[in-house]
């Protein structure tokens, strides 16, 4: 298993097994975000999709998406949609 130091966690964790994304973005995240990391977004994703009711066939969506993934995983971190309170 290949361990990574994770950009988003900043800490030693072990990577991910193949780039999750296309391209450069893809390749960038493979390199530099663990699996914990990845998994924590594809839970801020999955609540984008649903409370901004996205179709992922809208090429705007994708766009935003990737933007937001970015942020997430790169940035000062994606927000959560204005009054959005999580299930208990």
């Amino acid at each position: 298993m290949k361990m990574i130091h994770c950009q988003k966690l900043d800490k030693q964790a072990p990577g991910l097994t193949t780039p999750p994304y296309p391209g450069e973005l893809g390749e960038k995240i493979y390199q530099h975000i663990s699996q914990e990391a990845w998994q924590l977004w594809l839970n801020h994703q999955t609540m984008l999709i649903n409370e901004y009711r996205l179709s992922m066939l809208d090429p705007k969506a994708r766009e935003f998406l990737a933007t937001e993934m970015e942020k997430f995983l790169f940035g000062s971190g994606s927000e959560k949609p204005t009054g959005f309170t999580p299930e208990d």
